[in-house]
């Protein structure tokens, strides 16, 4: 069909005009430090994305002149305090081993009156204003506490050591906290908002909707757990890359479907999987050449079962479930790096995932009856034109996310 054609040509020229751009897209802007509390101030260790450094025009890795620089932001916007009075470093903070793209900074506080810590962050906020700082304190007596950090709350006061709960905030950030993280996770995830979207674009009643999102919840709530539970730790960078090629393949999909279902798409989308996977032989690339042939294979089979299935809404909403494996792991990279104690991760992993549910179910909520009202009006054209131009739209976002999270 002409109108599957235009739509792939459409998602190849957005691609080819994106993807020259340098691949250094900002996700959540994050970062995280753990404080060792001592009898007379702590010690602290910032890690940070390398990447969230570029915001200021700086990489100690790449450019080493730059080390003051960032030594002076780290000394300047996370700090410590105890009954009013700022806690001094000994020593200026200076680098310590780091895993792959990331700095890690330590330096030692001495704190004139210690006894009742303050821990602030402002770091990144003035070019991230959404920047979340993560800070895990480990107490005198081996108990270990965490709280996030945010342009709405730049201090956590942990009180009076030795005393109860003698301030507010003192146990850390609460299950309502990480609910309200959650929400704001999803609604700066750009990514899962585009496959949720795709997936709504050809949901023909709320009983299938409900099947996509049940589905999607479970796949992602599955991986979240087991991620954020250190059971698994795939890279990152390769879930990256799938979460973008999971956004592609459904939106193609659509365009597939409502094209007719020629047998260009599927062909297409297995030979630049293959392709990929060559490259990927020759030592390119985030992703492994087994894994791309894999989704070479998975890819043939969907389009296959699809197109035979009397019910495709449940190939979908099981492919749904699938794919939200994966995002699930991209959700945990928020709590998984912040190592919490046992006995606070029920209740920040039940929040955290708890506050994506509902991100998700406002997006269903705000589309959903706008595709119904224009599936009504003029005997659905409006609506056909929506979800083609909306499937080719994010079509292109799927690719260019793949290609540039696979090989940036």
């Amino acid at each position: 069909m002409k109108r599957v054609s235009q739509l792939v040509f459409v998602s190849l020229a957005l691609l080819c005009a994106l993807a020259p751009r340098p691949a250094a897209a900002h996700g959540r802007s994050l970062s995280y430090s753990s404080w060792k509390l001592t009898p007379d101030g702590a010690l602290v260790r910032v890690r940070i994305p390398r990447l969230e450094l570029t915001r200021l025009a700086l990489d100690p890795v790449l450019e080493p002149h730059k080390q003051a620089a960032v030594i002076r932001l780290l000394a300047e916007h996370v700090r410590l305090s105890s009954r009013g009075q700022p806690c001094a470093p000994s020593v200026d903070p200076f680098p310590v081993a780091a895993p792959d793209g990331w700095v890690v900074y330590q330096w030692p506080l001495k704190c004139p009156d210690p006894g009742a810590p303050v821990v602030s962050s402002t770091l990144l906020l003035d070019v991230a204003p959404s920047h979340l700082h993560f800070a895990r304190v480990e107490l005198p007596d081996g108990s270990v506490r965490e709280a996030v950090l945010s342009e709405a709350q730049t201090s956590w006061s942990l009180g009076e050591l030795g005393a109860a709960a003698s301030a507010p905030d003192a146990s850390g950030t609460s299950l309502l906290g990480y609910l309200v993280l959650g929400v704001e996770h999803i609604s700066g995830g750009y990514d899962h908002i585009a496959f949720v979207l795709a997936l709504l674009l050809l949901a023909a009643s709320l009983r299938e909707v409900a099947g996509l999102v049940t589905g999607f919840t479970i796949g992602h709530s599955l991986t979240l757990a087991l991620a954020v539970l250190g059971v698994v730790r795939p890279e990152p960078a390769a879930i990256e890359a799938l979460i973008g090629f999971s956004i592609a393949l459904v939106a193609a999909e659509n365009s597939w479907l409502l094209g007719g279902r020629p047998r260009a798409v599927p062909l297409v989308v297995v030979a630049g999987l293959a392709a990929l996977a060559a490259a990927a032989l020759a030592g390119h690339g985030a992703v492994a050449a087994s894994t791309l042939l894999g989704l070479a294979l998975f890819s043939w089979c969907h389009f296959g079962l699809l197109d035979r299935a009397s019910r495709p809404a449940r190939v979908r909403a099981a492919v749904a479930f699938a794919f939200g494996l994966i995002h699930g792991f991209g959700f945990a990279g928020v709590l998984a790096e912040m190592e919490l104690p046992t006995d606070r991760l029920v209740a920040a992993l039940f929040g955290f995932n708890a506050g994506v549910e509902v991100g998700q179910l406002a997006v269903v909520a705000m589309v959903w009856p706008l595709l119904r009202s224009l599936a009504r009006a003029r005997d659905g054209r409006w609506y056909e034109r929506v979800a083609e131009l909306g499937s080719a739209a994010i079509c292109a976002l799927g690719l260019f996310l793949f290609v540039t999270r696979t090989f940036g």
